[in-house]
């Protein structure tokens, strides 16, 4: 385990780190984005769209599990706003949200595969 051995204060780097952090609540936001990417359903769901998008149907099938069950699952990625959606008639197809989303989830894929 680390810890500090030294009994002196860095002033200096404490009072940038100070005026560097976002607001609690915007950590808050912040925990909570990293709290959906922690249920291995919706990564893989966001792994499957990443490329381009797919109706619930395809996605049930990729995963093997049932429609409603990835229903609940891109339900709690739009809620984060990782997943957008567009009407086709009766289908409705799944997508990554934007630019941003696509390079949190390949950041952490190239993080993991170092």
């Amino acid at each position: 385990m680390s810890s500090c051995d030294c009994n002196i204060i860095h002033e200096e780097a404490v009072e940038k780190a100070r005026k560097l952090m976002p607001e609690e609540s915007k950590l808050y936001e912040l925990a909570d984005l990293f709290k959906v990417f922690g249920d291995s359903t919706r990564v893989k769901i966001l792994y499957a769209i990443s490329d381009f998008e797919m109706c619930v149907c395809d996605i049930a099938l990729l995963l093997g599990m049932t429609q409603s069950a990835i229903s609940h699952q891109l339900r709690v990625l739009k809620q984060a706003r990782l997943v957008k959606y567009r009407k086709n008639g009766k289908s409705t197809f799944y997508s990554l949200d934007d630019e941003h989303v696509e390079l949190i989830f390949k950041q952490g894929l190239m993080h993991i595969n170092e």
